[in-house]
C-alpha cells in the first residue's frame, strides 16, 4: 500500500496486526461565546496537548488489541489522558473525520475523529485533566488553540502557526544534521 493509496474505513480496518498498528486521535471543541479583550471574537475553544516527548498533539492513542473497536480505544485513551471529565463524554463512529496510513518507520493507520462538545464539558475537562492517570506522565499539559486574529495580525492563530512552522522546521533540520543526511555529497 503506497502513501496515496485510498481505502474505505472498512478496508484499512482489515490492516491489523502484527504489520500494522492503529492509532486513534481526537480533535475535541466547543462554540465559545467569548471576547479576547471584549472585542476579539474567540468563536470555538480547541483542546490540545503538550505530550510526554515535548511534541503538541491531540488525544488519544495506539489501539489495544484487547479494544472492541477504534471508538473504545479511543475513548480509554481520553480517559487515561483527560481523566475524570471526560467520564460521561463518548466519541462514537459518527465523529469520524478520516485516517492517514502511513509506511515510514512503522506501518500505523492514524484514525482522526472530531467531537464537538459544549463549553461547559469543555471546561470540565480542563478542570480535571490534572486528575488523568497519564497526568505529567503521557501528558505535561492542555491548552487552547487561539482561533482569532486580531487586527494587526501578529498574534492568535497566525503566531501559533508560525510558531508550530518555527518548531517543525527546527526538529526537521535537527534531525538532518544528526542523521547526516545533509552531508555534504562527493563529486
Amino acid at each position: 500500500m503506497g502513501e496515496a493509496a485510498a481505502l474505505s474505513r472498512a478496508e484499512v480496518l482489515h490492516l491489523g496486526p502484527p504489520e500494522w498498528k492503529h492509532a486513534c486521535h481526537a480533535l475535541l471543541y466547543a462554540p465559545c461565546p467569548g471576547c479576547l479583550f471584549g472585542k476579539i471574537p474567540l468563536r470555538f475553544a480547541v483542546l490540545m496537548q503538550m505530550r510526554f516527548d515535548g511534541r503538541l498533539g491531540f488525544h488519544g492513542g495506539f489501539v489495544d488489541q484487547r479494544d472492541t473497536s477504534l471508538e473504545e480505544s479511543l475513548n480509554r485513551e481520553l480517559l487515561e489522558e483527560l481523566g475524570p471529565g471526560v467520564a460521561s463524554l463518548l466519541v462514537t463512529e459518527n465523529d469520524y473525520l478520516s485516517y492517514h496510513a502511513s509506511e515510514r518507520a512503522q506501518r500505523v493507520v492514524e484514525h482522526f475523529y472530531v467531537k464537538q462538545l459544549r463549553l461547559e464539558e469543555l471546561q470540565a475537562i480542563e478542570d480535571r485533566a490534572t486528575q488523568a492517570k497519564d497526568h505529567g506522565l503521557e501528558v505535561m499539559g492542555l491548552f487552547r488553540v487561539p482561533l482569532y486574529t486580531p487586527r494587526d495580525g501578529t498574534g492568535g492563530l497566525p503566531a501559533f502557526l508560525s510558531m508550530m512552522v518555527l518548531f517543525l522546521t527546527t526538529v526537521i533540520l535537527a534531525v538532518l544534521v544528526t542523521t547526516g543526511l545533509t552531508a555534504p555529497t562527493s563529486r
